[in-house]
């Protein structure tokens, strides 16, 4: 029972934080901002980027139950808002238009041409650890809530993730030139289809503990 509670967490997570963080999204990003560096200066961007994305998204990991207890914030309002936001973020993907809420704004990405420096910003936040990455992140580990082995199966899953998201900007020239533009977006539409799905599981699953209305249970 705990190895398939554990193995659905971590599917769950990993097709999220996939989404969210969109590595081959944020690697086309990174060439398009990187196109006059060499090879070592995009090492020396892409790797602190990585680890710190990673280091703000395990912050709000670890610290995301005390956040919302401070807050006075309940875990079904944390599951309702959070399906509301996976929900626009997914639809967002299938329909491959950016708000902002998984990337940089134009405001931003503009800023960053103009920046030498761009580990930081945008290229760790907002593009790595965004919105709805850092919501994300705080939404699956108080779904798994007294569960300490789904919820290292969350943070396990967002290492990989964060993971793959380094292979990706280290191999950004060669992603842009074999996937392209449409390439990326048929990716992005086929995670955002699952994220939908996930957002109102989400939003079902906030409503029922909520209390507001009657559980109904599948017919």
């Amino acid at each position: 029972m705990a190895l398939s509670g554990l193995l659905e967490s971590v599917s769950i997570s990993v097709a999220t934080f996939f989404a969210m963080v969109g590595p081959i999204d944020v690697a086309i990003m990174f060439a398009a901002l990187s196109g006059g560096m060499t090879e070592a200066a995009r090492r020396r961007a892409a790797i602190p980027a990585v680890l710190i994305a990673t280091g703000i998204l395990l912050a709000f990991a670890l610290l995301g139950e005390w956040v919302l207890n401070m807050m006075g914030i309940s875990l079904a309002a944390l599951r309702t808002a959070g399906g509301v936001l996976l929900l626009l973020i997914g639809i967002e993907l299938v329909s491959a238009k950016s708000s902002g809420a998984t990337g940089a704004t134009r405001e931003e990405t503009r800023e960053a041409e103009q920046s030498e420096d761009i580990s930081v910003f945008p290229l760790a936040t907002p593009l790595i650890a965004g919105p709805g990455a850092i919501g994300a992140v705080i939404l699956l580990m108080a779904h798994a809530e007294g569960h300490l082995l789904e919820q290292a199966g969350v943070v396990a899953s967002l290492v990989f993730i964060m993971a793959i998201t380094l292979v990706c900007l280290l191999l950004a020239s060669q992603l842009q030139d074999r996937l392209g533009v449409t390439g990326a977006h048929m990716i992005s539409r086929v995670f955002g289809v699952l994220l939908c799905a996930l957002a109102v599981q989400f939003l079902f699953d906030g409503i029922a503990e909520s209390g507001l209305l009657p559980a109904i249970s599948p017919s």
